[in-house]
């Protein structure tokens, strides 16, 4: 995936009441980045992600992975082990092997992480990764809401800092936040759902968290988590993201880049659902207030069942409520429905169902199924669930804050402690 670094963050006052950790002296001063998600192209990029997906890997092997020439292999492997982000394993070496280039590399695992933050409209979760996009730890937090928006993205970057620092021995080399909404050039983020403006979230953490930072809408994010995980090397087919939980966005991937349009992410809220039987009480019509987790547990309510989370809505169909079953199996056939009518506009190889809207009730996936083939003109078309399930807003955050490395990692080391 490749990204642009924009600038340098400009030191500024964030008021709050919890403890912020100032970056080190020592430490250059902190970069926005605009989070290009998409498979880098760059020679030292094609090296990592060869060490990423296929290592402990030979040079030559790479060689003809890449299609980069054994020098500038040679070269690239030279400068990846000196700022230590891949390492050699000696052990490894075929018997009566003579020179460096017989003696295979993998990334390193043991010496680096980086931080992600996803911020949901409930709930904010931070997780530290591993270069090989693996969760070393996670904590959920609720997303606060009292406080301007300055207060609250500082508050999140100061619980980002205090988790991160867990990892003693460990260099911290980027932070990433996945949020919804709309996302611009310098961080700068768009939330209508929060009733966010134009709030400078990437600059806020950085000056919290004391890294750089790249921020990316979150629903591309997780398309991106699935290109890194399922696609490394194809770069030649193009999928469909659909997410859904306490909100529903797209995402779409192609020739190796997930496309974010000029005017943002595809909003997808106001489509309209058709007729609906228990969803949707008020009658809005509107996809996101009929499907999304609040949305339901309206619609568990005015149905009369005694549930306060969407949890408790499952758990009570699963011993036995039919109308809480009914209700989950409805959200799926609108969701199979919608699914359908963007997928055929589209027209993608593949279509990715991500969120806890699909993945924390596999009863209801059937449901999804019959409703999608009803409505599609196209009867073979694959569609597959995400494999990051419950972890999708986990894997998304460490997707935007691999990115830069990914992308171009001895360009983006140069910009960390």
């Amino acid at each position: 995936m490749t990204a642009t670094l924009d600038r340098t963050v400009r030191a500024k006052t964030v008021a709050v009441d919890v403890p912020i950790r100032p970056a080190r002296k020592s430490t250059p001063a902190p970069h926005i980045a605009t989070a290009g998600l998409q498979l880098s192209t760059k020679a030292a990029a094609l090296v990592l992600r060869t060490a990423r997906v296929s290592g402990p890997v030979f040079r030559d092997d790479t060689a003809a992975a890449t299609g980069l020439s054994i020098s500038t292999v040679n070269r690239q492997v030279s400068a990846l082990l000196k700022a230590g982000v891949i390492r050699e394993r000696a052990d490894l070496t075929p018997p009566g092997a003579v020179g460096r280039p017989r003696v295979p590399f993998e990334i390193n695992t043991a010496g680096f992480l980086t931080v992600g933050i996803h911020i949901g409209y409930k709930s904010t979760s931070i997780t530290t990764h591993d270069l090989m996009h693996r969760v070393v730890g996670a904590i959920a937090i609720p997303t606060p809401k009292e406080g301007t928006p300055d207060e609250v993205v500082a508050s999140i970057g100061a619980s980002a800092r205090r988790f991160a620092d867990r990892w003693v021995g460990k260099r911290l080399l980027w932070a990433g936040v996945a949020i919804g909404g709309r996302v611009v050039e310098g961080g700068a983020v768009d939330h209508p759902r929060l009733g966010w403006s134009g709030v400078r979230v990437g600059e806020i953490i950085a000056e919290t968290v004391g890294l750089p930072v790249s921020v990316a809408s979150h629903v591309e994010a997780m398309a991106a988590a699935e290109l890194v995980v399922n696609n490394p090397t194809d770069q030649n087919q193009n999928f469909l993201y659909f997410y859904a939980r306490e909100t529903a966005g797209i995402a779409f991937s192609v020739d190796g880049t997930i496309h974010t349009p000029a005017a943002g992410p595809p909003t997808i809220g106001h489509f309209p659902t058709g007729a609906t039987k228990l969803l949707d009480p008020s009658r809005t019509g509107r996809l996101e207030e009929t499907v999304s987790d609040s949305g339901v547990l309206e619609a568990a309510a005015a149905a009369g069942l005694d549930v306060t989370s969407i949890d408790e809505l499952r758990a009570a169909a699963r011993t036995g409520s039919s109308v809480a079953h009914d209700i989950l199996v409805e959200r799926a056939e609108v969701l199979g429905r919608t699914v359908a009518l963007i997928s055929d506009i589209f027209n993608p190889d593949h279509v990715i169902l991500g969120g806890q809207a699909f993945t924390d009730y596999p009863e209801a996936l059937p449901a999804v199924s019959k409703a999608l083939r009803a409505t599609s003109v196209v009867t073979q078309r694959d569609v597959r669930v995400a494999r990051s399930a419950i972890t999708v807003q986990q894997k998304a955050a460490g997707a935007v804050a691999l990115d830069a490395i990914y992308a171009d990692p001895l360009e983006a080391l140069s910009h960390t402690a």
